[in-house]
């Protein structure tokens, strides 16, 4: 299960990055896109894999690190996807007032 979520976050980190040096602003804003999700994945991940257990101590239990899965990481990840789809309708209002004002959608404003 490890190798498969860092094969993934690598595969998403190497192709935000590849499509943050293109020249068009919105390949750039997918590529900040893929590189947020990437870093979620990777927030989530520190969280240990856990499978079939309680995110928090269960009543009457002796409770203990092996018993239960850390919920800071699972919040975090939350509150990251929800400020990056605003990154990301914000990146896209600031790309089409920039094409309206230079007739282009490329990063340096050139053809």
């Amino acid at each position: 299960m490890e190798l498969v979520l860092s094969a993934g976050i690598g595969v998403l980190t190497a192709s935000g990055v590849w499509l943050l040096f293109r020249p068009r602003t919105y390949q750039v804003i997918i590529g900040l896109s893929l590189l947020s999700y990437a870093v979620n994945l990777f927030i989530f991940g520190m969280g240990r894999l856990r499978v079939n257990a309680p995110p928090v101590l269960e009543t009457g239990g002796t409770g203990g690190l092996l018993t239960h899965t850390d919920p800071i990481p699972q919040a975090l990840v939350l509150t990251a996807i929800v400020i990056g789809f605003a990154m990301t309708a914000l990146f896209l209002v600031v790309l089409l007032a920039s094409r309206g004002f230079t007739g282009t959608d490329h990063v340096d404003g050139r053809e």
